[in-house]
């Protein structure tokens, strides 16, 4: 499985997650806002330099079902620019904000070189009343092969509160080891869909991808 989160860098809510994945050895994928990354570059190299994945997230969170081309290409490249000048070189990855996207989307991101990533699972912590409610919605529906969707920021705020969600991760993590269960980023997740469509029908590939 793949943990994914969104609306970063937050600080100090990233850097406790990076703690916590750190302290478990688990790898994972963050998809940046660009307008963060150029208020805290600190915080996005921070993520790179433990290893993780850093992904586009655009420039100031859209809904890009209403955006017009030109103006989704600004979000994309806005956020390209501010993530290349805090991390250097980082992943092909995009997430459109909401997962809201249309075939113009798609056609831009791929224009620009940007693969879209959506997920399969999510503990719907935007707006959790608990630790233990995430929880249970990322246990619901979690199969294998899962990409699951969390925050370490919020779209509307910096700072926005997502101590929460570090203490879900912390509960996920051991509860899934104990299972057998590997943690894996989105390129190391896509590898092993390919090499399993290679080798295997097509629905032995891992699912959200």
């Amino acid at each position: 499985m793949a943990f994914t989160f969104d609306d970063g860098p937050n600080d100090p809510h990233t850097l406790n997650l990076l703690d916590v994945l750190s302290n478990h050895n688990v790898p994972a994928t963050f998809f940046m806002i660009g307008r963060y990354v150029r208020q805290r570059p600190d915080v996005a190299l921070e993520v790179k330099n433990r290893g993780h994945v850093v992904a586009n997230h655009t420039f100031t969170h859209p809904f890009l079902t209403f955006e017009s081309t030109s103006s989704v290409r600004s979000e994309l490249e806005q956020c390209r620019e501010a993530l290349t000048a805090a991390v250097g070189e980082y992943s092909n990855l995009f997430r459109p904000p909401w997962g809201a996207r249309r075939p113009a989307v798609l056609r831009t991101a791929r224009q620009l070189g940007l693969q879209p990533i959506m997920w399969s699972v999510t503990g719907f912590d935007w707006d959790a009343p608990s630790v233990e409610y995430i929880v249970k919605k990322v246990t619901a529906r979690v199969r294998g092969g899962d990409v699951i969707l969390l925050h370490d920021g919020g779209h509307k705020a910096f700072g926005t509160d997502r101590s929460d969600t570090v203490k879900a991760v912390e509960t996920l993590i051991p509860r899934y080891k104990s299972e057998g269960y590997e943690f894996v980023t989105i390129p190391q997740m896509i590898e092993i869909a390919n090499s399993s469509f290679r080798k295997s029908p097509p629905q032995e590939s891992a699912r959200g991808i």
